[in-house]
């Protein structure tokens, strides 16, 4: 991989190397970070941010959750999310804001300072080249999500992407393009990384956020927009088996964009395309960054 020059960490810009931390930090041994990855992308009036407040603010509650003090102020984080892009000529898609438990006293419950870095890279499509047009094949992981009250789904932590590791993991290791993760009732939850949207007659159906999943600003952006659209939008349980009967089927998520699913577990879903309903949605978030879709609620912050 091809890392960028700069690098924004504890306060200021720093050359990408000199970014470290201490192999006893608290976070490195318990998972003790909460995090954003979050989209810059070219409009035809410059780079812009794609809902920058939005998944800073969530970067706060996460850290609310976890009880983790935050040094910096959400302007501060705007800001050096900012200064990092330029600082590497905005060459770089894609931005990830950090905080975590940094090296201090030892134990679960130590307290410790917060240490906190914003990094950019560019990244392109991150499920492989062409999904974005040609989908990929998904499967049912044979690793469940977490439990209610056991950890907390709605935080973004470091620690809670252990359990989209070993469901990322498993499905590349059996040839599929991502794992899909069901919830400990059995219904569906969410992907590796990302929400899920199934299309039945038209209207869209996505698991809610009581499913063990992560609200991601994503899901709220095309839920946001198909109802604008006139598209349906309905948040329920779903069963395992409505992946196989669904009309068409995509994942989301600021990585993964949008992601249409031609097959699940080597069943083909609808024609075993992307159908009209994703490609539609794909329009509508696309459009954001060209112009053919007006942005009534100020989602592009200019970089």
């Amino acid at each position: 991989m091809q890392y960028p020059d700069w690098i924004w960490h504890n306060g200021a810009i720093k050359r990408w190397a000199e970014a470290t931390t201490h192999v006893m930090s608290h976070a490195l041994h318990y998972g003790s970070s909460v995090f954003e990855g979050i989209r810059c992308y070219q409009t035809p009036n410059g780079p812009v941010i794609f809902r920058l407040t939005d998944h800073n603010t969530r970067l706060f509650a996460s850290a609310k959750i976890y009880d983790m003090a935050m040094p910096y102020s959400l302007d501060q984080i705007n800001a050096a999310c900012r200064e990092v892009l330029k600082a590497n000529e905005n060459t770089t898609d894609y931005l990830r804001p950090v905080a975590y438990r940094g090296l201090g006293g030892f134990g679960l419950s130590a307290d410790t300072p917060t240490d906190v870095a914003v990094a950019t890279w560019k990244m392109g499509q991150y499920l492989g080249a062409s999904v974005l047009e040609q989908g990929i094949d998904a499967c049912v992981s044979s690793w469940q999500r977490f439990a209610p009250n056991t950890l907390p789904a709605g935080a973004k932590a470091g620690g809670n992407y252990l359990s989209g590791q070993l469901v990322a993991r498993e499905a590349r290791r059996l040839g599929f393009g991502e794992g899909i993760a069901l919830a400990s009732t059995g219904l569906l939850s969410e992907g590796a990384g990302e929400n899920l949207f199934l299309v039945f007659d038209g209207a869209l159906h996505t698991t809610p956020v009581s499913a063990a999943l992560l609200n991601g600003i994503t899901r709220n952006t095309i839920i946001t927009l198909a109802r604008d659209a006139g598209i349906e939008v309905i948040e329920r349980d779903l069963p395992r088996e409505y992946l196989y009967l669904c009309d068409e089927l995509f994942m989301c998520g600021t990585a993964a964009e949008i992601t249409p699913i031609r097959s699940v577990d080597g069943r083909q879903v609808g024609a075993g395309k992307p159908g009209s309903v994703t490609r539609r949605i794909q329009e509508l978030f696309f459009g954001l960054f060209d112009g053919k879709t007006p942005d009534k609620y100020g989602w592009l912050e200019a970089v």
